[in-house]
């Protein structure tokens, strides 16, 4: 196979060019082919893990478990995918039913995967100790250890949606109209942008310079007068110390309107910080209500896992498709790990 032609598998494309799917999750880009894939694979990855759950009873369990464990995925993620849309839509996020859709079948995707993955270590101990209470306390591992994963794809592709914005509500944008230039008349002020030299007084061949800040009204050299309502004298404004992380040493100082060397470009006025870039931005409510997410989903699929059992039978026991409901789930691997 060629470096340039894409992998047919689509969790090879997912590990090796996850930021490819994000991409084409953010555009929309023929989802509906990628979400596809990505159940087909997941259902037969699950469906041969769930085989070799089953096995430690007899071939009638395991082909039921076969069929059980896709449907315990699937089944969850039907019951929680409309909380997260709706979580998302409450704050202001712009993520679509298809996207939404992708992302966790992302997560199901490496979950299922890892898990098959495992298969083989997981009939190793079942040919080699054959011990009911061990053989499920290392499935619920696995099971558990490849779910910690895929979540984590989750929150990954949810960041790379956050960085686009997608999880952000909508701004607007004001459009500010151009300043206008206009000539200035013959005997009026002039704006100046930078500072300029003028005779303290006016005094003629005075050679004391006084800085005018910029912006300051000076007289028009048609006129040659001083600024209307000047006094006799000028008082000129102490200089503005410089601060040392703007270059500046102890003593240094620059008079009004003028920009120290090193002082950063995007702050003009004395007082203000400078701006410091990497700093981290705020994570939007989205994020936050990501994590309680995957906990309501947790928890939804270990109570349904419960209703669904047994997925590896009780050897002590006949052969029956479903239990029935008494204890929890929780209980029941507390009870186990004691009974080791």
């Amino acid at each position: 196979m060629s470096g340039d032609r894409p992998s047919p598998l689509v969790i090879e494309r997912i590990l090796r060019d996850r930021q490819g799917i994000w991409q084409q999750i953010v555009a929309e880009g023929d989802l509906n082919a990628l979400t596809g894939r990505m159940l087909a694979s997941s259902a037969i990855a699950l469906a041969c893990y769930g085989a070799v759950l089953g096995a430690f009873h007899s071939p009638l369990m395991a082909l039921t478990s076969a069929l059980k464990l896709p449907l315990l995925f699937l089944v969850t993620l039907a019951i929680c995918l409309p909380t997260l849309y709706l979580f998302n839509l409450v704050f202001g996020a712009r993520l679509s039913v298809r996207q939404s859709l992708a992302l966790v079948m992302v997560a199901i995707t490496v979950t299922s995967m890892l898990a098959v993955a495992f298969a083989p270590i997981s009939l190793f101990f079942l040919i080699t100790a054959p011990d009911y209470g061990f053989f499920k306390l290392l499935n619920v591992a696995i099971l558990t250890l490849s779910a910690l994963v895929g979540l984590r794809f989750l929150t990954g592709g949810m960041q790379v949606l956050n960085d686009h914005g997608l999880l952000a509500p909508a701004t607007t944008t004001a459009t500010v109209p151009a300043q206008v230039s206009v000539p200035a008349a013959a005997n009026a002020p002039v704006q100046v942008d930078a500072p300029v030299a003028v005779p303290v007084g006016g005094t003629p061949g005075a050679a004391e310079p006084v800085a005018v800040p910029a912006g300051a009204a000076v007289a028009s050299a048609a006129n040659g007068a001083a600024p209307e309502g000047a006094s006799a004298t000028t008082t000129t404004p102490a200089p503005a110390a410089v601060p040392t992380q703007w270059g500046g040493q102890p003593g240094t100082a620059f008079p009004p309107g003028m920009v120290p060397p090193g002082y950063p470009a995007q702050q003009r006025h004395w007082g203000n910080p400078p701006v410091r870039r990497g700093e981290p931005t705020q994570r939007p409510a989205s994020m936050t209500l990501l994590y309680i997410w995957i906990l309501l989903f947790g928890f939804v699929g270990t109570q349904l896992a419960w209703t669904l059992r047994p997925f590896f039978g009780d050897p002590g026991q006949d052969f029956s498709l479903f239990r029935s409901i008494d204890g929890n789930f929780y209980a029941e691997i507390l009870r186990t790990i004691a009974n080791l």
